[in-house]
């Protein structure tokens, strides 16, 4: 708007000026080389206004043309640049997605057209990196660390691959120069703490701790823990040289972490060998309010040496009083009510425990009861296979590796308080399958013994059989001695005497589906079967026999058809009792009856 309005009012003013001038009366004459003209004031005007543009036109094409080939050459550089960026940021999507072969291809065009710039160089260790190539991503940092503005990136980039090689000696001096070129850089302080840490130099860990917190690396309670750890981990080293100084390094973590159980635990037993029995108990029982433990509890049970078992069953009582009565309280009872003698009080401690899946230690100690108060030595192994396949308890663990004792780094990465006591994955090997195959053998071995769809009342029904083979084979037995015929025994008054069976109908071809094991009992052979003895001539009437060979088909009958696989009736003799088998029956007749 402003300006439209600006150019019209100077149009306006060059229209007034150029009338103004017409108006005006006069001549202009120009002499030059003999040559005279003349002519009015506005046409000079113009005239002089023409040759002035003539001459402004040609002055820039003569300097546009000097300064043509500098013109060319700066957008020249100018396309190279946008080329190489283009480069350059094609080369790192390569890295990301893990194409070694663009990432190189891209680095080398970046540097062929950007040359030694920082992304370049960048870019080309990075592009080394990804296609395994050490040696050409050394070189590249290594060009790095000569510039000012990517000193520290390639002190990072050596530090790396000193790391990788396991060069700990120049990864810890690369380190050491990165924190003193940049101190706020948390790569540098974390990793000179860990050079520290692994070569257990913990004077040196802590001033790096202080430093880190100074800067605000880290938070304060962070710091405390750190510092804590620090502490401890010194006092552990100082014990057996310096019981005292390691004593007050001990207290001074507590004071740092209360909750920090191996300094309460060392605190404890520094106390305790010193006879200061209070204050150890007292230093013991604050961390095992925080978070009951069973170094705690076992520092606390034998803080006096030489007391009885029910001395330490009182302090275990103190404990699940502390603890509101915790699972790790109420093993201590039961470990120390076990060592007492006093069976009921364990028993009773470890019952809140069984309900849902204990844990090791609760089924180990179990089995130790058991043992110990019944000798039952049976339910003892029970106790211990249900141990096998029980819940793990918490332990101490860093980075996936379990240890049975606290560390104050840990064995993979060096990091400090890596161990805490939390509960291992529970990791087993097919359960399922393991399973399967014990209910598999339970059942194979109840099938050896499976009875089949009686005759004859179940009243009279014969003990468990042996299985056949094939169905409606019988079993041939050794004839009995002919000169001292054995009677049949009677049967009880219960049940209907129990005789010898005619020849069953043919059986029926069983199910395609699921075929029955058909078994059948041990019995003489049927010819001799069917012939009864002297008292059973004279007894047995042939109407009684007939309605009993009825009543037995028609049950035959009843079975087949209700889904069961048909087999014959069996021919049930009177068997012997176990202690009394007979001289004339098979020793293999015996073992299929009573096993």
């Amino acid at each position: 708007m402003w300006r439209a309005l600006i150019f019209i009012a100077i149009l306006a003013a060059g229209a007034v000026a150029a009338v103004w001038l017409a108006d005006q009366p006069g001549t202009v004459v120009v002499t030059f080389a003999g040559y005279e003209a003349r002519t009015t004031v506005a046409v000079a005007a113009v005239t002089l206004v023409g040759v002035a543009f003539l001459l402004a036109v040609l002055w820039s094409a003569i300097t546009g043309l000097v300064r043509l080939p500098g013109t060319w050459q700066a957008r020249s550089r100018e396309r190279r640049r946008a080329r190489g960026y283009k480069a350059v940021s094609r080369g790192m999507v390569a890295v990301g997605a893990g194409d070694p072969l663009g990432a190189r291809r891209h680095a080398a065009e970046a540097e062929r057209l950007l040359g030694h710039e920082p992304l370049t160089l960048l870019l080309k260790a990075q592009a080394a990196q990804v296609s395994g190539n050490r040696v050409a991503a050394e070189a590249a940092f290594g060009r790095m660390i000569e510039g000012e503005e990517t000193r520290v990136l390639g002190l990072r980039g050596l530090f790396v691959e000193a790391r990788r090689r396991g060069d700990l000696e120049a990864a810890h001096r690369h380190a050491q120069e990165a924190a003193r070129l940049a101190p706020a850089a948390s790569w540098a302080s974390d990793a000179v703490l860990e050079a520290h840490c692994a070569e257990r130099d913990w004077r040196g860990a802590r001033e790096s701790v202080e430093r880190r917190a100074s800067l605000g690396l880290i938070d304060k309670a962070a710091a405390r823990r750190q510092r804590a750890v620090l502490l401890t981990a010194e006092a552990r080293d100082r014990q057996e040289r310096d019981p005292d100084g390691a004593l007050e390094t001990a207290l001074d973590a507590l004071k740092l972490a209360p909750d920090l159980v191996p300094a309460a635990v060392l605190a404890g037993r520094l106390l305790s060998r010193r006879g200061d029995l209070r204050k150890a108990a007292r230093a013991v029982e604050t961390a095992w309010k925080i978070e009951p433990h069973p170094e705690l509890a076992e520092v606390y049970l034998n803080l006096r040496p030489g007391d009885s078992a029910l001395d330490r069953l009182a302090r275990a009582h103190t404990l699940a009083k502390l603890s509101s009565w915790s699972p790790e309280a109420r093993i201590a009872i039961a470990r120390s009510a076990i060592e007492a003698r006093e069976f009921g009080q364990a028993r009773e401690a470890l019952e809140p425990l069984l309900h849902d899946r204990p844990t090791v230690r609760v089924c180990l100690l179990m089995a130790d009861l058991e043992q110990l108060e019944h000798g039952r030595a049976g339910h003892g192994r029970e106790w211990v296979m249900r141990a096998t396949r029980a819940p793990r308890d918490p332990a101490w663990i860093a980075d996936g590796v379990i240890s049975d004792h606290w560390e104050p780094i840990s064995p993979v990465t060096g990091q400090l308080d890596a161990f805490r006591w939390q509960t291992p994955p529970d990791v087993l090997v097919a359960p399922e399958l393991a399973r399967l195959d014990e209910v598999t053998a339970d059942l194979d071995e109840e099938e050896k013994f499976v009875s089949i769809p009686p005759a004859i009342p179940p009243a009279a029904a014969p003990a468990p059989i042996e299985e056949a083979a094939t169905p409606a084979t019988p079993v041939e037995a050794a004839p009995a001695e002919p000169e001292k015929p054995r009677a049949p025994e009677p049967a009880p008054a219960s049940s209907p005497p129990v005789i010898a069976d005619a020849p069953a109908p043919e059986p029926r071809a069983p199910e395609e589906k699921k075929p029955a094991t058909v078994l059948v009992s041990p019995m003489p052979h049927p010819e001799a079967a069917n012939e009864p003895g002297p008292e059973s001539k004279s007894e047995a009437k042939p109407e009684a026999v007939e309605e009993r060979k009825r009543e037995e088909a028609r049950a035959g009958e009843k079975a087949g058809t209700n889904g069961t696989a048909y087999a014959p009736a069996p021919v049930i003799f009177p068997i012997k009792p176990p202690d009394d088998p007979g001289p004339e029956e098979p020793e293999r007749v015996r073992k299929g009856v009573f096993g």
